[in-house]
């Protein structure tokens, strides 16, 4: 389970294929501190620990994860946020995400208002997953690569989100552009509220 609460910035070192897997080696600033089978999100995505190595570790991703989110579109050099698991008595700052990414969407718009940067994002709609709970609502909670965020201006399939300074500077957010491909997340306390009404 995760928070939402990104830590930081790993960078891609290698990928390297293995039938349908995809081993990612990536490096960051707290790989001395891991250990093999360790839970962390990458860009919202919950891989384990295989393998450790100087200043860097390897995760391994299945063909149902790179179908469904955005890994599989990683190159040698990008960023990935990632967050180690949360811990037993931790504060929860962000929203309960459990690492289980629900599909990508596509940014649509980027504006800078007063300090702060606008990012609209449009997704495909399943009315069939809508009805049970894949989807935003105003001032309501999503991941977007890992990031805890509220909704603003909720539609059908898109939705905008409010980044800080801050959270611009630690995150990939940075790099995002028109076009960029993310990985969504939608609110968990949601989809079992919506689950439990389809039983009415």
């Amino acid at each position: 389970m995760f928070s939402g609460i990104v830590e930081g910035m790993a960078q891609v070192r290698r990928l390297t294929r293995e039938g349908s897997n995809l081993h990612i080696t990536l490096a960051c600033d707290f790989a001395a501190e891991l250990q093999i089978d360790q839970s962390i999100a990458h860009n919202g995505v919950c891989l384990t620990v295989v393998s450790l190595e100087e200043g860097g570790y390897t995760v391994t991703a299945v063909q149902e994860t790179l179908d469904r989110s955005n890994l599989g579109l990683l190159q040698v050099g990008d960023y990935v946020n990632v967050e180690r698991s949360m811990m037993l008595g931790g504060r929860l700052d962000g929203h309960i995400v459990q690492g289980h990414v629900d599909q990508t969407a596509r940014c649509t718009a980027i504006r800078e208002m007063e300090g702060s940067h606008y990012f609209t994002f449009a997704y495909e709609v399943d009315r069939e997953m809508m009805r049970q709970g894949y989807m935003t609502v105003e001032k309501g909670s999503v991941t977007v690569n890992g990031v805890s965020l509220t909704v603003c201006n909720s539609q059908e399939n898109s939705f905008e989100v409010a980044i800080i300074p801050y959270t611009l500077e630690h995150t990939n957010f940075k790099y995002f552009k028109e076009g960029s491909v993310v990985n969504l997340e939608f609110d968990i306390l949601g989809k079992y509220i919506a689950r439990l009404r389809s039983f009415d």
